[in-house]
């Protein structure tokens, strides 16, 4: 009686599941790479998960770092035109003049504009699965003091976000976080690729705070611009403004604590432990 229970259960979850994916799905994005299911999507990500936390510095463990100077120059190269694409497109297809930073609802019908920014937010979720590639040239490299939680999470995060926009979400209101982002990252693998080039280019790098600032700037227009819709009368989803401004948050406070720990705390510890002297009026002055 119970297997006959379980069984009917079972079968109302696997009906609940498939009547949802048909309902809410984008039959224009439903048939390309990855969009079928969540599936294949999880079993990758658990796949870079396993690879870059256990098997991966197993394997380096008795070996030396290999050298992937080349690969990863011409990885960065591609990176950056992706992104250069990505927010040409995003702005040609909406942002430049047709989308209102207010309020702008999916438009899922074949008009060329919106087929064009699906076919984006498609490639954005493409870019984001080739980021990936990071974290196994860290491992590669035997470079797993880079591999910390907030690298692991964010490259895990950010295909998960971007397949529900290419799923359910290919336009409108959330793709500005896609152009933003983009954008941001022109810059950050153009910091990549100058980094990757040689010891004799990093005078050129002075700039790596200020790239960190960017990061945090992005976050905190995303987390604005999701979080005042769910206060308006707009035909999107508030379910997911309230998850892009919870996941934004979260990038903000773990941002925010690695720029402080790096840039903020130790030129506090400087300024404690200066030693002072005492000037010729009498009144003390930093060494």
């Amino acid at each position: 009686m119970n297997g006959a229970v379980e069984n009917t259960y079972n079968i109302s979850i696997v009906d609940s599941y498939r009547k949802f994916m048909e309902r809410n799905s984008d039959p224009r994005t439903e048939n390309w790479w990855l969009m079928s299911g969540p599936g294949p999507l999880l079993t990758l990500l658990a796949t870079y998960v396993y690879f870059c936390t256990s098997v991966g510095p197993r394997y380096m463990r008795d070996r030396k770092p290999y050298d992937l100077k080349n690969p990863i120059i011409l990885y960065n190269v591609v990176q950056i035109l992706m992104s250069a694409y990505l927010v040409y497109e995003g702005l040609i297809a909406g942002w430049w003049n047709d989308y209102n930073f207010s309020c702008e609802p999916v438009n899922y019908s074949d008009d060329p504009k919106a087929k064009r920014m699906a076919a984006a937010v498609w490639w954005y979720f493409a870019a984001k699965i080739s980021e990936l590639l990071d974290t196994v040239f860290f491992v590669l490299r035997k470079k797993n003091r880079q591999i910390s939680f907030l690298h692991l999470y964010h490259h895990f995060m950010m295909p998960i976000c971007a397949w529900i926009g290419a799923k359910f979400l290919p336009g409108g209101h959330g793709t500005l976080l896609g152009v933003i982002n983009s954008f941001i990252h022109i810059i950050m693998y153009s910091y990549y690729l100058i980094s990757g080039l040689g010891p004799q280019y990093q005078k050129f790098l002075w700039w790596k705070k200020h790239l960190t600032t960017l990061q945090l700037i992005q976050f905190c227009i995303i987390f604005y611009h999701n979080f005042t819709v769910m206060f308006r009368d707009c035909n999107y989803p508030k379910f997911i403004n309230f998850l892009l401004s919870l996941n934004a948050a979260l990038f903000l406070y773990m941002f925010g604590n690695f720029y402080y720990r790096n840039y903020i705390k130790p030129k506090l510890q400087i300024n404690k432990t200066q030693p002072t002297e005492i000037s010729a009026n009498g009144k003390a002055k930093e060494c």
